[in-house]
């Protein structure tokens, strides 16, 4: 056992790492850092629930999430111009959200419900999408030559037989768009930074993780395929949690002069980062060998998960 001066924490010195391992590995194939179910873990079973837990978890994001983002980018799965327009629109929202929460938002638990909803929302939509992709496989499959005709597009786009790399990217003012196993797929570049500027306000009031949100709005909603959007969503976790990191360090400093509650707890941070940068490099690399509707349906979990979160809160 040892204990952690920071937090106060007792534990055994591999438990974090492991459990970091076990998350992540399974999470960062959707695009997501698992970093959200880190916290109960932290909170419920090494009992830390001073404000610093939140920083914590940014600071593991920080020391997991590179491994992720360079086995897509080396593996050539980084869509660079996604990555970068959802950095655009994340990061100053975020700061936006943190400047909300302190002057208007003392007590946003409050507000959380309506965020849990709208997250149930995207998750529920993601769920239809899953299962509708089971039917597709059943019915192309069959000899129903019309529901072939019906479902041939879905089918080739839930295809996981393939490369895994986006060909012919092209960036303009106003469209991303790239070709995957042959269909073409583009997004509106002032409508994704747009959404990310929002995610990202929603990140900083509420504490909700910006690729938990993107990843699955990006699949669900415009229909990109979730094989193409992992590497963008995690790069622009990795940004936004080193400004909430800073963030959290500065306020600690300007409250206290020195490291208070609110900073991060740098040796556990860095015992889950350990593990969560092994986990993440380990499912970046099996994320092309993976179904697609599997990977969707870890992401329907993870963000059902969040929203039941958030929602709880109407029920004490």
């Amino acid at each position: 056992m040892i204990e952690l001066p920071i937090s106060g924490v007792e534990t055994y010195w591999w438990l974090p790492s492991l459990v970091a391992f076990l998350i992540s590995c399974m999470t960062v194939t959707a695009g997501i850092s698992g970093a959200f179910l880190l916290l109960p873990f932290q909170m419920s079973v090494l009992g830390y629930t001073a404000p610093g837990v939140s920083s914590t978890n940014l600071f593991y994001n920080i020391v997991s999430i590179p491994s992720g983002v360079y086995r897509y980018s080396r593996e050539k799965r980084m869509i660079w111009p996604l990555a970068w327009a959802i950095v655009i629109g994340i990061v100053p929202g975020m700061f936006l959200g943190a400047l909300i929460r302190v002057h208007w938002l003392p007590d946003p638990v409050h507000f959380k419900p309506f965020a849990g909803l709208v997250l149930g929302v995207i998750g529920i939509r993601l769920l239809l999408d899953v299962i509708k992709g089971s039917r597709v496989k059943v019915a192309s499959s069959g000899g129903n030559n019309s529901l072939k005709g019906q479902t041939r597009a879905s089918a080739a786009h839930e295809n996981d037989k393939g490369s895994t790399e986006a060909t012919d990217v092209r960036f303009i003012l106003s469209k991303i768009s790239y070709r995957f196993r042959g269909e073409s797929f583009s997004v509106n570049t002032p409508g994704l930074i747009l959404l990310s500027l929002v995610v990202g306000i929603a990140g900083g009031a509420y504490g909700i993780g910006g690729g938990a949100v993107v990843a699955p709005f990006l699949v669900a909603m415009i229909g990109l395929p979730i094989y193409t959007i992992a590497g963008a969503t995690l790069f622009s976790t990795l940004v936004g949690s080193i400004g909430g990191v800073v963030s959290y360090y500065a306020i600690s400093l300007a409250s206290t002069g020195a490291s208070g509650p609110a900073s991060p707890d740098w040796l556990l941070g860095g015992l889950l980062g350990v593990g969560g940068m092994a986990g993440m490099y380990v499912g970046a690399r099996l994320q092309r060998y993976l179904p697609a509707r599997l990977i969707k349906s870890v992401l329907t979990v993870c963000l059902l998960a969040i929203a039941t979160k958030y929602i709880a809160v109407l029920f004490g």
